[in-house]
């Protein structure tokens, strides 16, 4: 598979275990008994996750990413969390901080400092943002992580847009940090009654997505704080046009005086730069998201190891590169040049 550049995946994940994490706890958690019973994170969303179908991969350490990326002809992966997607329900935010710090410890010690190949991000406990701040900075100066993730559920009943958050924002312009908001958790979006996983799962990541997208966006975020760069997670990508649209129009209503902080039309500041996203290699909706979108803030994510089998992977870039209704371009900057910027990869 030869296409003149190196492809970056802009969004994988780590399993995480409790054991591991157990290790990098500091202060008055380090050397404390461990519990099997109870897991460090709160669960998802009450869905068991424990056992999956025979052949889906439990176990990826870095020597099994390293393995994938060659199988897959991938230059380099930034890595997310799994169970860490949950952070934002922890409901102790002493516990909250001291997690977050082990993990990002634990990630840097196992994956980023084994291969330059793996790239990771942050976890950032906030509830308490003054301290995700300050672990943002040590994420970047001292551990090298190449972000900072805001878990896109939490119990905290204020949405990212709310001025709390205003020191973790402060924090990634001053840093030139990128900044990811992840969903998973699916607890509080209305859908509570659902008994069936595939619907569940077709809406967790999006609305959570859209919850805090919106607010963010109508609250002044990216007017008040120009320099920050934010990516909208796991969603796909066709969700953007539709939105620019919808807020663009109740922007033109008398209600726009409810959001005194945004000077332009919402679509202006989606477009701009400041927002992105990762795409599915099949959405059929993509030629027009690079249209009305930016075609320079959309990224390729490959998601490994969730929710399928190894063999599946293997189809995704092919699939992608065979695409007619794609410009060469376009495939390069989404394989490449814009997963580089964002994240500001040396490559």
């Amino acid at each position: 598979m030869d296409t003149g550049y190196p492809i970056i995946d802009a969004d994988g994940h780590v399993m995480e275990k409790d054991a591991e994490l157990h290790e990098f706890l500091e202060g008055r958690y380090r050397g404390m008994p461990r519990f099997e019973t109870y897991s460090f994170f709160p669960s998802l969303d009450g869905w068991h996750r424990g056992s999956s179908i025979p052949g889906k991969e439990a176990d990826v350490p870095a020597s099994r990413w390293l393995d994938f990326l060659e199988e897959l002809g991938i230059e380099m992966s930034v890595l997310y969390p799994t169970a860490g997607l949950a952070l934002g329900l922890c409901q102790d935010p002493e516990w909250a901080c001291a997690i977050a710090r082990a993990y990002n410890s634990w990630v840097c010690e196992k994956f980023t400092r084994v291969s330059p190949r793996l790239k990771a991000v942050a976890l950032l406990p906030v509830q308490e943002p003054k301290e995700a701040a300050k672990e943002l900075r040590r994420a970047k100066t001292e551990l090298g992580l190449v972000a900072g993730l805001l878990p896109a559920v939490t119990f905290l009943h204020k949405g990212y847009g709310h001025g709390d958050f205003d020191p973790i924002y402060k924090e990634a312009e001053e840093q030139d940090m990128p900044l990811a908001v992840h969903g998973a958790p699916s607890r509080g979006m209305g859908f509570d009654f659902f008994d069936k996983f595939i619907q569940v799962h077709t809406l967790e990541h999006p609305f959570a997505i859209l919850i805090q997208f919106t607010h963010m966006v109508f609250e002044g975020i990216f007017e008040r704080f120009p320099r920050l760069r934010i990516a909208f997670l796991e969603a796909g990508s066709g969700w953007l046009p539709y939105m620019m649209d919808r807020m663009d129009e109740e922007f033109e209503k008398p209600q726009r005086r409810q959001a005194p902080l945004v000077k332009k039309k919402p679509s202006e500041y989606i477009r701009s730069g400041q927002i992105w996203t990762t795409c599915e290699v099949e959405e059929q909706a993509l030629p027009q998201v690079l249209r009305q979108f930016n075609p320079r803030c959309v990224m390729w994510p490959s998601d490994y190891p969730h929710e399928r089998l190894p063999e599946m992977f293997k189809r995704d870039v092919p699939e992608f590169l065979g695409r007619r209704d794609l410009s060469d371009e376009e495939k390069r900057l989404i394989l490449y040049d814009n997963p580089r910027r964002f994240y500001h990869l040396e490559i």
